[in-house]
């Protein structure tokens, strides 16, 4: 690799400015590198004030009006583009990095493959196809040779020790299967700037972290990785407090969205919010139910469907009563599985899910502001049950609860929002989450947890 010094100079001011290494930015402000680009590795760090933005160009002109654009925006996971997205293609939503403290970033270009790097973790890894799909908007956001350049959008944010690399072949190794992008509708959201995201994502059935990584790049679809806090799940499963809290320690800095999952209906016994609330969300289900004689009931089990003479109608009210229980008590940001019912009952999901059934859910869900899960696995909720969702002004998230590392893009999810004409305005997102409040209500006694 040959080492050439990144060399810089201001256009958005009228002086001619010394080349520098280090750099101030602000709002409007834009430096490039002297020369042009095609196969590079620009390496750097970068420090932003409180709620700064900047962004890094490549393949582009003096004027931005073409190439690729790497998004600097740190902050809490609240729906806007985080630090490391390649903007429209690969959009983030938690960033790896912290206003006010430097951190180390990378973005290189070899042959079709870009990646982004921060703070030592891959990012993005994204090889563009021979064909991309791309929006009007988006037409000439294409690899090229062009300009290397940063623009400061908003507040300020310093940069140092920058340094581009040009490598003396393109490495092989470093490129990923491209996507057929006229047949991914992945890629469609991402050009929208719609929020793609897997927020039930389990490590388990072998999916390692590793994996869960390398495939969140390729499909450009973020996971929000969960392990089960309770018991009765399938995976990791965290026993207590001090469980929780190893656990994060050993995921925090992995570029995932950090979630877990209230496992069965004694959780809310057994954690505390505290503990619980270090994680970004916190999402539940009624697949495990108190049935009509009081029994721990893991319905999606056939073997603990235990109806003894109720009718399959009768069996199902006790679900959607449990559910309003689960939903008014325990406090979960996302309601997942929604709507699930067992399996011997499913060919007939709309005769028992009643108008007045749905109503009450969906009366729970709107007054706990708890965001409906629409379930890539399960096909569920209907879009009938959505549509009534959205026109209450309830919120959303895709989930698919996989069993193992082959679980699809979404393609339900998808399909529901034009379906039912879903809207970025319509996606949950953790800054709305309200459980931080809600009181824990023991409304299921286990007398062996309150000795």
């Amino acid at each position: 690799m040959r080492r050439i010094a990144f060399i810089i100079a201001a256009i958005a001011v009228l002086a001619s400015c010394a080349p520098k290494t280090d750099v101030t930015l602000s709002g409007g402000q834009k430096w490039f590198a002297v020369g042009e680009y095609e196969d590079f590795c620009l390496t750097g760090q970068a420090k932003a004030t409180d709620n700064a933005t900047a962004s890094i160009w490549f393949a582009t002109d003096k004027k931005l009006g073409k190439g690729y654009e790497v998004l600097l925006c740190n902050g809490p996971v609240d729906g806007t583009r985080k630090t490391g997205s390649l903007a429209s293609v690969r959009n983030l939503y938690r960033s790896l990095a912290k206003d006010g403290e430097w951190f180390d970033f990378e973005v290189s270009v070899s042959g079709k493959c870009i990646a982004v790097r921060i703070n030592g973790t891959d990012v993005v890894c994204y090889t563009e196809p021979e064909n991309p799909y791309r929006n009007e908007r988006h037409a000439s956001q294409l690899l090229g040779k062009g300009k290397v350049g940063i623009c400061g959008t908003s507040g300020e944010v310093e940069f140092r020790k920058l340094n581009v690399t040009v490598p003396d072949a393109v490495d092989s190794e470093f490129t990923m299967a491209a996507v057929d992008e006229q047949n991914d509708g992945v890629i469609r959201l991402q050009q929208e700037d719609f929020p793609v995201i897997d927020w039930h994502v389990h490590l388990k059935g072998g999916l390692t972290k590793e994996m869960a990584h390398a495939m969140s790049m390729n499909y450009g679809i973020n996971y929000g990785v969960a392990p089960n806090a309770g018991e009765g799940g399938v995976g990791r499963m965290l026993a207590d407090d001090a469980e929780v809290y190893s656990y994060y320690d050993e995921v925090k800095d992995e570029p995932f969205l950090f979630g877990v999952q209230g496992e069965g209906r004694k959780w809310t016994q057994v954690f505390s919010q505290e503990a619980l609330g270090i994680f970004e969300y916190l999402f539940t289900d009624a697949m495990t139910i108190m049935d009509h004689k009081g029994r721990n009931s893991r319905i999606y089990r056939a073997e603990e469907v235990r109806r003894d003479g109720v009718t399959k109608d009768q069996y199902m009210e006790q679900i959607v009563k449990q559910t309003e229980l689960i939903l008014t008590n325990e406090p979960a940001d996302i309601y997942a599985n929604a709507t699930y019912i067992p399996e011997d009952m499913q060919e007939d999901y709309d005769a028992y899910w009643t108008d007045e059934r749905v109503d009450r859910v969906l009366d729970v869900l709107k007054k706990n502001s708890i965001a409906l899960e629409i379930n890539a696995r399960y096909k569920i909720p209907s879009y009938d049950i959505i549509r009534k969702a959205k026109a209450r002004g309830i919120k959303f998230t895709f989930g698919t609860n996989n069993v193992n590392a082959d679980f699809g893009r979404l393609e339900y999810a998808i399909g529901a929002i034009e379906a039912c004409g879903l809207t970025v305005d319509d996606m949950w997102f953790p800054s709305m989450s309200i459980r931080s409040s809600r009181p824990v209500v023991i409304y299921n006694h286990f007398p062996e947890l309150e000795k």
